[in-house]
């Protein structure tokens, strides 16, 4: 009985089992049936949309800042050097590292003991000549006393031998009385022609006596003037540096003893390359009178002085490129020579110039636009300028239009975008209102300049009509107003 119980129970599980069996293969075989003839669709797809910054390309007159690396120098350094050998004797108290001194003021004195004994030397050798002259002088007078005489005998002679050969000619004298005449003014003519020679000898010793006294005051001006170095002062007004000298140290002649720099008399010398010396030349291929604007970074307050471009280097060093620029600052108290500084170059103006970040430009020379349907559409531009993170371009037909102002390489023409923020490209800090006294005065100056071209005036004139002015150019006219 067991073992039909069991059997039973056995066959009943295996029946289920292939009842489930079967059951579970119809539906699979019904879902395969439904899916097979159910029709194919295709899901939709949505156009992906990328979000982009954009900025607003606003044409502008630009005036361009170039920027370069200089250093501060002094356009008045003077190597104090010692004239004469000695010992220092006397040093001024403003005599250190540092010192303010005033043009003329004494610094030093060396050991004068020898220059002053020279001096007094030529002194007494001057008071020889002169006495020399003075002696030389009398003997000329008295020769020319001894030569009148002598004639004025040699005469009376004469006239007694004219007065013996009439006698002898009435025959009343004798030959013996005119010979004896004649022997009488032949020796008056020697007299005299010795006292001619005695004349000649005294004016060649009144020659001699002029050259003696002038080769001795030429001695005592060089004695004054070796007594003269011996004492040191400041040849303008400055401050000392290098100083290597104390009271009482030997000193040799030309040694020097410090530098006297002037500090009202700085400028900047800066290099550029050969590209950015091109944009600073004018029509005549000279340097052009451009606004130099120097920084010196001090880690905190950033020290600022103005200048202008003066004049350029006359050559290149061996390995040297670029060209050295120099410009003279007008006012810079707080800067010393040897300082590094940085330097901003104010270049001519950009006509239709569009401000962009640096970003937005690819490597292909295009920009992205959006167009009217969102979607991006890549625009060639001419580069005119890279002003730090900014570039200057130009491009017909840009103005007004939204430019991606960073490009990812998903992005390209044709792509369908949507902006995340929109601003205008302004040139600088954007656009002000300017007061009427302000606006008139602006445009009497550009009206009345007479370095400006007559279309860049009426551009100008233009702007300055506007109810808003770019701050760039107000800037630049006011600076120029200012220079």
């Amino acid at each position: 009985m067991r073992f039909l119980r069991q059997g039973l129970i056995g066959l009943f599980l295996v029946s289920l089992t292939l009842g489930l069996l079967a059951y579970a293969g119809q539906t699979v075989v019904s879902a395969v049936q439904e899916r097979m003839a159910r029709e194919v669709r295709v899901p939709e797809r949505n156009e992906r949309s990328f979000t982009v910054r954009t900025v607003r390309a606003v044409e502008a007159e630009i005036a361009p800042t170039l920027t370069a690396f200089g250093q501060i120098e002094s356009r008045r350094t003077l190597e104090i050097r010692a004239q004469a050998t000695g010992v220092i004797t006397e040093l001024a108290p403003e005599f250190v590292e540092g010192g303010m001194v005033r043009a003329g003021q004494f610094l030093a004195r060396i050991d004068p003991a020898d220059a002053q004994s020279a001096l007094e030397r030529a002194r007494t050798d001057l008071m020889d000549t002169r006495a020399e002259a003075r002696e030389a002088a009398r003997a000329l007078e008295l020769a020319r006393d001894e030569l009148t005489a002598r004639r004025e005998q040699a005469d009376i002679q004469d006239r007694a031998l004219a007065r013996q050969r009439d006698l002898e000619a009435r025959g009343v004298g004798t030959l013996t009385a005119v010979e004896s005449a004649e022997f009488n003014v032949v020796q008056a003519r020697q007299a005299v022609l010795a006292s001619r020679q005695a004349l000649a000898l005294a004016e060649a010793r009144i020659d001699q006596a002029a050259t003696a006294t002038a080769r001795a005051e030429l001695a005592l001006s060089e004695a004054e003037r070796r007594l003269a170095e011996t004492r040191i002062t400041a040849g303008f007004t400055g401050t000392l540096s290098e100083v290597s000298v104390v009271a009482g140290r030997l000193v040799a002649a030309n040694e020097q003893l410090a530098q006297l720099v002037d500090g009202t008399a700085l400028e900047v010398a800066f290099r550029v390359s050969t590209a950015q010396y091109a944009r600073l030349l004018d029509e005549s291929g000279g340097l052009i009178d451009a606004v130099v604007t120097v920084t010196l970074d001090t880690g905190g307050v950033n020290l600022n002085a103005v200048g202008r471009i003066t004049r350029q280097g006359a050559a290149l060093a061996e390995g040297e490129s670029g060209r050295l620029i120099f410009a003279t600052l007008e006012t810079a108290p707080a800067m010393k020579p040897g300082d590094f500084v940085t330097v901003s170059v104010e270049e001519p103006v950009l006509a239709a110039a569009i401000r962009l970040p640096a970003t937005a430009l690819g490597p292909d020379g295009q920009v992205l636009v959006i167009d009217a349907e969102e979607r991006l559409e890549a625009v060639a531009v001419t580069l005119l300028r890279r002003q730090g993170n900014d570039i200057l371009v130009s491009a017909p037909g840009l103005a007004g239009r939204d430019v991606v102002a960073e490009r990812t390489p998903v992005l390209g023409a044709g792509i369908k975008v949507r902006k995340l923020e929109s601003a205008e490209a302004v040139p600088e800090a954007g656009t002000v209102t300017l007061s009427p006294d302000r606006r008139a005065r602006l445009r009497a100056y550009v009206e009345a300049s007479t370095d400006m071209p007559e279309e860049a005036k009426r551009r100008l004139l233009a702007q300055l009509e506007q109810p808003e002015v770019s701050l760039s150019t107000v800037e630049r006219l006011e600076r120029r107003i200012g220079g």
